[in-house]
């Protein structure tokens, strides 16, 4: 339509803002902002007055830019403050950020201008669904359709916003009543789709994603989701314990088994203590490609900041194979994003973010003290510096951060208002305000039930988080100190001593020693950093460097140990701790940190032959097995001796065919392997022994002894 359309008009009169505007309202349809932005920035060469302008721009740069899209969205206001369009998206943007006072102004203000615009009718009724007003929600519905009673555009605004809040079942049910009004309104069959895939209902997902593709190819959401099938089409799954876990094949065979062992143990651990029977079963996807895990969750590319998702039976995660140089636990993701299934299920999907996020945070750290999140400088500074949210407004704080610190404050924040509210009324307390989400309440008036008003938990908890700031390392002297950027060593050196305690000096002048390598200078500065900071892993990882560097091992392997003991991540540290275990034989502790190494990226094969010689050594069959078949499917320098090994392993654990197996593959690969010969001659002889000795089909175990 575009090309044959639009360029036709913007060819005879370039001059012509309006055909650039349509065509960047065609852009935002297909979700192409890219596209959009363009179009509408051409229009605004043209004509910087109109509104509807900087309202697509608005639009186009919302998912992107948020600093640029608020400028739009004011410029287009004080262009027309009756802007329908930008009053609309203002209150959608204040129902994401459950800010339900300020989406009904917006709203208000819309219906002064129009007071049939079915839009706002359709928010005021999701409002009203959110609000558990089922007559109102009913009432707005109607007035909603009162000028055309089969618009499908309100079904589907009221499906999309609930589907935004998590409803996905609700959601469902009314983009399928939108297509009752019109069978072939893509925008509710896409939404529709994506809202099956979300509820584990892929049959049909899938279908009408191909279905919008087949009719609109240029609609971006459904073009993305049929290629993705086509990939997840060929992923493994794996079943235990009610989860479906689908991972690409070589994953699945790598790490499948540990990945449901972790499943597994969070279900019985968060099942039991949240009183939850779990909808089984739940579906699992961890993707090895950034781009397709944001397909499935988003319909989108982008949302690198998530590293998985949860919508209630369905968890989407990315795989250790799209980590970054700053690689993350995938055991804490996924207990975390598992504990949003308990969640949401409780509350039947009816709870704020914050707290959904709040609650996953805090039982990562109650599960592994070295999960989730902690106290640190920046978080100290920002809670002293008046940068807590409300708690009421809290869900708005994972919004729009200003920066990525920001969002991880976020997070770290709603896990210290659950801790507070565990620690002040008991985890009771919390289940309760659970169910009571669960069957409607708002989470205002379940948080007074139970502990007061609004303000005073505002006020206790502001308290509580200032007490925890105040005390992360309260002999420091945090004050930043007034040196340029590129202050010289001498610099550094005369302020540090003038300022022995200050955390910011110690640690920068310390670095600059160690940069130069000068252990014994260093490592005064760094030991009282860690006095006056214990919990500071960057000062552990700094001493060790020292310690190695002065060559005393002994105390460098203790300043590791106590840094494996806060850091879930570190593999530098756990690949010398491994390192160093290796070389006393300490086989355990090889073991230990070999697993440490796995949870963060099981696709290495360094902790693999770790564990192999650790296995070997101490006996253990089973972990020599494991570790030996991931190596297998690593493409290994040496398949024939790899296939011996897992062989033997096989052969020493009495799981004599497929010891068989692997020996003869070994032999495949090198015909006149020697060990493998005879190892296959042993295990032949044993097979044929088995064969002697076993008794027939139909003999019974007494004939068996006579004979």
């Amino acid at each position: 339509m575009m090309n044959a359309l639009y360029n036709q008009v913007k060819k005879r009169n370039p001059d012509y803002s309006r055909a650039y505007i349509a065509s960047g309202q065609l852009a935002l349809s297909k979700h192409d902002y890219g596209l959009a932005a363009e179009e509408f920035e051409k229009a605004l060469k043209l004509d910087t007055t109109d509104a509807d302008i900087h309202f697509g721009l608005a639009a186009a740069f919302a998912s992107s830019d948020g600093e640029k899209s608020q400028q739009h969205l004011n410029t287009a206001l004080e262009r027309n403050p009756n802007h329908i369009d930008t009053l609309l998206f203002i209150a959608d943007h204040h129902i994401d950020s459950e800010d339900y006072g300020l989406a009904r102004e917006a709203l208000d203000q819309a219906l002064e201008v129009n007071i049939v615009e079915p839009r706002a009718w359709a928010y005021l009724a999701v409002l009203a669904h959110l609000d558990n007003d089922e007559a109102g929600e009913e009432h707005c519905r109607q007035m909603a359709l009162s000028w055309w009673g089969n618009n499908p555009e309100v079904p589907h605004l009221i499906g999309k916003k609930l589907a935004d809040k998590y409803r996905f079942a609700e959601g469902a049910s009314y983009q399928r009543e939108a297509l009752e009004f019109d069978a072939d309104y893509l925008p509710a069959k896409v939404q529709l789709s994506q809202d099956l895939l979300r509820l584990g209902e892929e049959e049909e997902g899938w279908k009408l994603a191909n279905e919008v593709y087949d009719k609109d190819g240029y609609n971006v959401v459904a073009h993305n989701l049929v290629t993705l099938q086509d990939s997840i089409t060929k992923f493994t799954t794996l079943q235990r314990g009610g989860f479906h876990l689908r991972m690409e094949s070589r994953e699945a065979k790598i790490y499948g088994e540990l990945v449901l062992d972790l499943l597994v143990r969070a279900k019985e651990t968060l099942s039991a203590k949240y009183d939850m029977q779990i909808e089984a079963p739940v579906v699992v996807e961890m993707f090895p490609k950034q781009e397709d895990f944001a397909i499935r969750t988003f319909g989108l590319p982008g949302g690198s900041g998530f590293l998985g998702v949860c919508f209630g039976r369905v968890i989407t995660a990315n795989s250790p194979a799209s980590q970054t140089a700053s690689p993350s636990n995938w055991q804490a993701t996924l207990w975390h994003e598992f504990c949003h299934v308990v969640t949401l299920q409780k509350t039947h999907n009816k709870m704020p973010r914050w707290l959904s996020e709040g609650i996953s945070v805090y039982e990562e750290r109650q599960e592994n003290p070295t999960w989730g999140q902690s106290m640190t400088p920046q978080y100290r500074e920002m809670i002293l510096e008046d940068g807590l949210t409300p708690v009421s407004q809290l869900s708005g704080a994972f919004l729009s951060p200003p920066s990525p610190i920001h969002l991880q404050f976020a997070y770290y924040e709603s896990s210290l208002v659950v801790e507070y509210l565990v620690e002040k009324y008991g985890i009771d307390v919390v289940k309760r305000i659970l169910v009571d989400l669960g069957v409607g309440m708002p989470i205002n008036g379940a948080l007074q039930r139970y502990a007061g008003s609004l303000s005073a938990l505002d006020t206790g908890f502001a308290a509580y988080a200032r007490k925890l700031a105040e005390d992360l390392a309260p002999d420091a002297d945090w004050a930043q100190p007034e040196l340029p950027d590129d202050a010289s060593p001498e610099q550094l050196a005369e302020a540090q001593q003038a300022n022995p305690d200050n955390f910011w000096l110690l640690q920068q002048y310390a670095t600059g020693l160690l940069r130069q390598q000068k252990w014994k200078e260093a490592q005064p500065l760094v030991e009282r950093l860690l006095e006056l900071y214990p919990q500071y892993t960057a000062g552990y990882s700094m001493l060790s460097v020292i310690h190695r560097g002065l060559d005393d091992t002994d105390s460098e392997l203790a300043v590791l140990n106590k840094l494996a003991e806060i850091s879930a991540d570190d593999v530098d540290a756990f690949e010398r701790l491994i390192e160093l275990n290796a070389a006393s034989s300490d086989w355990e502790s090889v073991t230990a940190f070999g697993d440490r190494l796995l949870a963060i990226n099981p696709l290495r094969p360094a902790p693999h032959r770790h564990l192999v010689k650790a296995a070997e050594q101490l006996g253990d069959n089973d972990r020599a097995i494991g570790s030996l078949r991931a190596l297998v499917e690593m493409d290994p320098i040496d398949p024939a001796d790899m296939h011996y090994r897992l062989g033997a392993a096989l052969h020493r654990k009495g799981e004599l065919p497929a010891a068989k197996a692997e020996i003869v593959k070994s032999l495949e690969e090198a015909p006149r392997f020697r060990a493998a010969h005879r190892q296959l001659l042993e295990i032949v002889a044993k097979l044929k022994e088995n064969e002697v000795t076993a008794p027939s089909e139909t003999e019974t175990p007494a004939e068996s002894l006579r004979r």
